[in-house]
């Protein structure tokens, strides 16, 4: 296939599924695989973290106007509130930290754990499951709404979470760093509705606390790509035109199809909730793992 062309789809792919609880690795991954890409190539790893930097930047452009509150109103909040430990920003950094540590000291068995057929498929399907469970917990409670007494959802908004939630959702956001597959949304959102977070909050923290954990894990394997270091490494000046172009249209499609997804997605689950796509989940990781036993995995 045309490289051009292969750089089109897989920026589709990752746009649409980078910010869906359904695992843009896992997707990334069974692309890869059925459009015949060299994935012991170093360019084409080093192409699959530039195109998910580019949905990755979609995010402080959609909510740039939100950002730009956050950030005027640290650390008292918008309701004067709030303390520097408390403000959704402060609390976003302290999840983000609670990440990022163990997956640090657990790199080498994550990189393992990437190409596995057997491991993606299981977490899509134990992650659907439980992603439907916990969604189906809270649905009697989202559809009383704002007020109601004696539901399971505490927090209605993001500003009005603890630092409790904000730790527990960074602790299971790791399972996605270890398992490929089990999404990072997924984790961060499911963590955030067992914690009694409505839909809309666990979201939307989701979203916010994706991006410096997204920045900070491709930004960190890029540059030591680049740089000539690391596994299967990509120096700057082993990458021609025809190299450049190919990162560029990836980078481009997966930016403008992650811009799409994020509003859709937000009003989709308002109205909807996340089971269709947990079922969605479920059936993939059969399939998987049904096609990992029959090619030997």
């Amino acid at each position: 296939m045309n490289d051009y062309l292969l750089s089109v789809l897989l920026g589709i792919v990752e746009g649409l599924t980078e910010f869906l609880p359904v695992s843009s690795t896992a997707h990334l991954r069974l692309s890869e695989a059925l459009l015949h890409v060299d994935l012991a190539s170093g360019y084409w790893k080093m192409y699959s973290i530039v195109i998910q930097l580019g949905a990755i930047f979609t995010l402080p452009i959609y909510f740039w106007h939100r950002f730009v509150k956050l950030f005027s109103t640290f650390p008292k909040g918008e309701r004067g509130d709030r303390t520097f430990l408390t403000h959704p920003l402060s609390l976003v950094l302290i999840a983000f930290v609670v990440t990022s540590i163990p997956s640090l000291l657990l790199i080498k068995k994550i990189g393992k754990h990437l190409e596995s057929p057997y491991i993606i498929g299981s977490s899509l399907l134990i992650g659907g499951v439980v992603m439907w469970i916990v969604d189906e917990l809270n649905s009697a409670s989202e559809t009383a709404g704002l007020g109601a007494t004696g539901t399971r959802i505490r927090t209605w908004h993001m500003e009005d979470m603890s630092l409790g939630q904000a730790i527990w959702i960074g602790f299971c956001q790791i399972f996605s760093a270890v398992f490929p597959g089990t999404s990072r949304s997924m984790a961060t959102i499911a963590g955030g509705q067992l914690a009694g977070m409505s839909r809309a909050s666990a979201l939307e923290f989701s979203f916010f606390l994706s991006f410096p954990t997204m920045l900070a894990a491709t930004g960190y394997t890029l540059l030591k790509s680049l740089l000539g270091k690391g596994e299967n490494p990509v120096g700057v000046s082993q990458i021609d035109a025809h190299g450049w172009a190919v990162l560029v249209i990836g980078f481009v499609v997966s930016f403008v199809v992650a811009y799409g997804s994020v509003g859709w997605f937000l009003a989709w689950v308002r109205k909807r909730g996340f089971a269709p796509f947990a079922v969605y989940r479920i059936i993939v990781g059969v399939a998987v793992l049904y096609w990992a036993s029959r090619s030997g995995g």
